[in-house]
């Protein structure tokens, strides 16, 4: 989406739109509009949107009222995001390319919530669709916003690197499995951070067999694609100081290995790597916008197969830590990526503390169904941030126990740990699988976001498929926390 900003309604446009607050109308419209919207019982509710044409300067134009809701609400950001997504949704395939925006008297910041809207929900993939028919294809691709206040263009330039970022993670979740496997994932960051200023490390399973990573290269060993762990370092805090760190699971395509799961709906397994795309595509917005805070990301990639060669139910792995895990489910493999990944950011970048995300149970979706992710955390001031950065973003998450009780259940009679528990608390005991990795007194978090990383229909600023959540969540912890 290009985005210009003028004083003036630009020759090419194709249709101008207004937006309007709940209960009232622009002043100045003309009364075939009027008398259209309140015949269509157009009441400027948020995402709402009437259609019209009207005579301007000896030309028939089409004109676009989308409701924002009332001006006191406290989702106002939310609601004005949701009404620039509803224009993308009515004229994204209409045959329009260039829409007009007046912004009447929205701030700056409402100016870039309105086009973030627009932005994120016009995206659509379709590099692999070949016969779609020219009435379904996206044509819009340009908007000009009209009298936007003193400094919009520097509002939007950076709410543009956030959005950036989401939709990078959403072309990383909708790539299929043998596009982006582990290293295809390592090379598509490449592209995408080239002049960003973020220094990357890659390490190979040599490397990471030196290191002892025996949890996460047997999630992969089965895989005729070679594991990878990603590490994404932005440096734009304080010279030396200690980063914030970010971990994601990055399983590429997980079949459940020996543990295999039922055929269908397995195709969806694309995007068990969501965590991580979430982390490659924050990393990017950070870098972009320039956030001013030390953050690694680093991001464990697998591909989990039942080949001869794949780790076996009963197979004890020793992980970098030392401790030692019975594997009793090759279908749990997220737990064992992730916790090789915890214990290197730990021994490499002593991070101040770290907040996981993870597609990690099936039982997430029982417990909080497709609205928010779990959280999981052993520090209440992080907690309590994190959850107010979901909130305030949109990325929500509902914080969920842990406890002496549930660590119990992952005990072993012949390892350290087992990778599953009973049926019962079934995302609980993976947390506390995980906690067993983080060194005493290191705040953190994780994060259970299987139900968010990809949607069946559409939703408020997303069609259906990735969502690219997750981005929004670390970048305004992050503004929050790091940056205040």
């Amino acid at each position: 989406m290009n985005v210009a900003f003028a004083s003036a309604i630009p020759a090419s446009t194709q249709i101008v739109a207004h937006i309007v607050t709940e209960g009232s109308l622009p002043e100045g419209l003309e009364s075939t509009l009027v008398h259209g919207a309140k015949a269509a019982r157009f009441k400027g509710k948020t995402g709402q949107v009437f259609d019209g044409f009207a005579e301007r300067n000896g030309e028939v134009v089409r004109i676009a009222l989308v409701g924002s809701g009332e001006t006191g609400d406290e989702g106002r950001g939310a609601n004005l995001e949701q009404a620039g997504a509803a224009l993308a949704a009515r004229y994204a395939t209409s045959g329009a390319d260039t829409i007009a925006i007046e912004a009447g008297t929205l701030s700056v910041d409402e100016v870039a919530a309105v086009l973030t809207g627009l932005r994120l929900r016009t995206w659509r993939y379709d590099r692999y669709r070949t016969t779609i028919k020219d009435d379904q294809k996206v044509t819009l691709a340009n908007a000009s916003v009209i009298g936007a206040g003193e400094g919009a263009q520097d509002a939007w330039t950076e709410a543009s690197a956030v959005a950036e970022g989401i939709e990078f993670t959403r072309e990383l979740v909708t790539e299929p499995a043998n596009v982006i496997y582990p290293e295809s994932f390592v090379q598509r960051c490449r592209e995408r951070y080239q002049g960003t200023g973020l220094e990357i490390t890659v390490l190979g399973v040599e490397e990471m067999t030196e290191l002892g990573m025996g949890a996460l290269l047997g999630v992969g060993q089965g895989s005729e694609q070679p594991s990878r762990l990603l590490a994404v370092k932005w440096n734009g805090g304080e010279q030396a100081g200690r980063p914030m760190a970010f971990v994601g699971k990055g399983v590429t395509f997980d079949t459940g290995g020996i543990s295999i799961k039922p055929g269908p709906g397995m195709g969806d397994m694309k995007w068990d790597m969501g965590g991580a795309g979430a982390v490659a595509g924050a990393m990017l917005a950070l870098a972009r916008r320039k956030a001013k805070a030390n953050v690694v990301g680093v991001m464990g990639l697998v591909e989990n197969m039942p080949d001869g060669k794949a780790m076996r139910p009963g197979d004890v792995l020793t992980t970098m830590s030392g401790q030692t895990v019975e594997v009793l489910n090759t279908d749990a493999e997220g737990r064992l990526v992730l916790c090789d990944a915890l214990t290197w950011v730990q021994k490499e970048h002593d991070p101040v503390a770290i907040i996981d995300l993870a597609t990690l149970t099936g039982a997430m979706l029982i417990s909080l169904g497709f609205e928010q992710g779990g959280m999981f955390s052993n520090d209440d001031t992080l907690a309590d941030a994190l959850f107010a950065a979901g909130r305030a973003s949109g990325d929500k998450l509902w914080r969920m126990p842990l406890g002496a009780a549930y660590d119990k259940l992952i005990d072993s009679p012949i390892a350290d740990m087992q990778n599953i528990g009973p049926r019962e608390a079934g995302s609980i005991t993976a947390a506390q699988f995980l906690q067993r990795f983080i060194d005493k007194g290191r705040p953190w978090a994780h994060c259970d976001i299987a139900g968010m990383v990809w949607a069946a229909k559409p939703g408020a600023t997303w069609g259906k498929g990735a969502t690219g959540y997750g981005v929004r969540l670390i970048d305004r912890y992050v503004r929050d926390v790091l940056e205040a």
